[in-house]
């Protein structure tokens, strides 16, 4: 027999909002944070604007310690978990700590402290004055490490990497390991921080980037006809997943259960998606099945969507190939138009955005969108400008990332 999962705490730290009450007003609201950057001078790159993490001091978070030895990415993750597991107020006094683990999703890692670090070698006089801290701040693994540390949760402890796709890994892989009985409660989620010149950089030279340079609050624009690319951002987000028996036997709040994820490979480009999107359809299909809900029972997608050109239109079609040739009460939205493209935390961010769609009964808007593109099937309904008040049942979180990973999770109310 297999344990069902539940959520039973949630953290955000975003450009949006620093907290889950703020980010999720933010995101029913259709409130961006996009602008110029701040965090160093793009005056001369392709695009010069992202979603940014603004008025950031992590003294106020962290201790002298912890900063000294931890990159953005991984104060952003603290944050994150630090909120979750208040909020879901297991006390570790009462459980054995080997129970308790920490399964987290980044994509970069520490890149502002090598590129930090690199940049001081190579414009010093030549003796390496590298940081003793320059390791344990970049490896990507040290963000879930540092959780545990923190609060002394000795489980089972990893960092999954699937580009966009590493936090919705994460979440499956700590979905399955409490399934099986191997942990009672794992701390998950994902974070990224890589505003950096390198990292943005390498993606202005991939051209993957809008250019929108002139009205950047408007340049994520999914499903938009005149899409032009995604909109970076960083920041982090947190659940903690709990088996049901151990959640409801506490009293703890539940916001949703877990009942299915999947992950399959696209095996077609180092960045593009499928163009018939066919990982991504067979990755859905599976997660539905594990859920044991059919797509017609769905009530809200969150669309991986990035703005994109091929990107949204795949995935479209891989969802028309599912719901077939007539309209359903499938409404989706691609909220990356608000917060941006959180790379690595991108799933965890929208993980939260649908169990508290479920929460509240609301599906938040996806914004920018002035011309739906034709090319999208007419059977699919799409929610642009507002957030619409409509029955939350269950909800599904896409995520794709660079070298083809399709992550998908499935929530349903309890």
């Amino acid at each position: 027999m297999l344990n069902r999962v539940v959520v039973t705490g949630i953290g955000a730290f975003t450009p949006i909002g620093h907290d889950i009450s703020t980010f999720w007003r933010q995101v029913v609201n259709g409130q961006s944070a996009v602008d110029r950057i701040t965090r160093f001078d793009a005056s001369l790159f392709r695009t010069q604007f992202a979603s940014e993490i603004t008025y950031f001091d992590p003294a106020t978070y962290l201790t002298r310690n912890d900063i000294k030895r931890t990159d953005r990415f991984t104060q952003f993750a603290l944050i994150a978990a630090d909120q979750a597991i208040q909020d879901s107020g297991f006390d570790l006094d009462k459980m054995d700590p080997f129970d308790v683990g920490v399964i987290w999703g980044s994509g970069q890692g520490g890149t502002e402290t090598l590129e930090e670090q690199t940049k001081e070698y190579v414009l010093g006089d030549g003796h390496p004055r590298f940081s003793p801290f320059l390791v344990p701040k970049v490896l990507v693994n040290l963000a879930s490490g540092l959780i545990s540390i923190r609060h002394g949760l000795m489980g089972i402890n990893y960092t999954a990497v699937s580009a966009c796709a590493s936090s919705n890994s994460a979440l499956m892989d700590a979905f399955t390991y409490i399934r099986l009985g191997k942990a009672k409660i794992i701390v998950s989620g994902g974070s990224d921080a890589p505003i950096t010149p390198s990292s943005f950089g390498g993606y202005c030279a991939m051209k993957a980037m809008s250019t929108r340079n002139a009205d950047p609050g408007t340049a994520a624009r999914p499903f938009d006809v005149d899409r032009d690319g995604f909109v970076m951002g960083e920041g982090a987000g947190a659940l903690v997943l709990e088996e049901y028996e151990h959640a409801v036997r506490r009293g703890a709040t539940i916001y949703g259960e877990l009942t299915g994820a999947a992950m399959t490979a696209d095996a077609y480009h180092i960045t593009a998606t499928h163009p018939d999107g066919i990982g991504a359809t067979r990755a859905m299909q599976l997660a539905l099945n594990e859920a044991r809900i059919n797509i017609e029972d769905l009530d809200y997608l969150n669309a991986h969507a990035t703005s994109t050109p091929v990107g949204d239109l795949s995935e479209m079609h891989a969802v028309a190939k599912l719901t077939g040739s007539k309209k359903t009460s499938l409404h989706i939205s691609a909220t990356k138009s608000i917060t941006g493209h959180l790379m690595g935390a991108a799933g965890a961010i929208e993980a939260l955005i649908c169990l508290l769609a479920m929460r509240d009964n609301v599906i938040p808007p996806t914004i920018n969108t002035e011309v739906r593109d034709p090319a999208i099937p007419e059977t699919l309904t799409i929610v642009l400008k507002e957030a619409r008040t409509a029955t939350v049942q269950s909800a599904m979180s896409n995520t794709f990332g660079f070298g083809g990973h399709n992550g998908i999770v499935v929530f349903q109310k309890v």
